[in-house]
């Protein structure tokens, strides 16, 4: 999926959070957004995502303007593990067949499989570990085969091996020409997967950078 957001301005009330950013990614291209708290990353991906409302002619999917999709297909997204709540009891099951719009199938215990959640999967989602939770919502993303892939700090207090199962998807994935756009801190784990990187900074100046310029990253931030 082709990605072109162009002179995208955001802010919440009378505070600014996003200032004339302006990017493009092609098919299956893996973008790392980096910056420090508070510099718009997560705000960023809302926009991508019409959590909050943009302008027109801002943000465009495959050539089609946001505002136009009336539902986003082929997008998977896997939020911060923060803002996941439950006030009801869903198992790991439920969780992810309420999520595939077909029949379960190969594909379905496919994904299963590759986040190793055979053993959790009649286990209620409110009594999983953290990297546990972490799988689980990567593979709720996965199930209808996004072409665009959208991750908000995803390594953020979960344990190695989750994060070993992550890397290992995420290259799978690029492999196989998904677009990718993952907000994050860790600038090491960035660096293994990124063609590029958006630089986010406390003046709301941003920067877009190829992946062969990871050292210039720490100038901007």
């Amino acid at each position: 999926m082709r990605i072109n957001v162009n002179d995208l301005t955001f802010g919440y009330t009378q505070r600014p959070v996003l200032k004339n950013v302006t990017f493009s990614l092609t098919s299956g291209e893996f973008l790392s957004v980096v910056g420090k708290n508070g510099t718009g990353k997560s705000t960023l991906i809302k926009c991508l995502l019409k959590i909050v409302a943009v302008p027109n002619n801002t943000i465009f999917f495959d050539d089609i303007d946001i505002n136009a999709l009336k539902r986003f297909y082929h997008v998977g997204y896997v939020p911060q593990k923060s803002e996941i709540t439950y006030e009801f009891p869903i198992t790991v099951n439920e969780f992810l067949s309420y999520a595939y719009l077909k029949r379960k199938d190969a594909y379905f215990t496919s994904v299963i499989n590759a986040l190793d959640l055979n053993p959790i999967y009649n286990e209620n989602i409110n009594n999983l570990s953290g990297g546990q939770l972490q799988r689980v919502l990567i593979a709720r993303a996965l199930l209808n085969k996004p072409k665009l892939l959208i991750l908000d700090e995803p390594t953020v207090s979960i344990d190695n091996e989750s994060i070993l199962a992550l890397n290992n998807i995420l290259k799978k994935l690029h492999n196989e020409l998904t677009t990718i756009i993952l907000s994050t801190h860790d600038l090491e784990f960035a660096r293994e997967h990124s063609d590029c990187y958006l630089v986010l900074n406390e003046k709301y100046e941003h920067r877009f950078l190829s992946g062969k310029d990871y050292d210039d990253v720490f100038k901007y931030i």
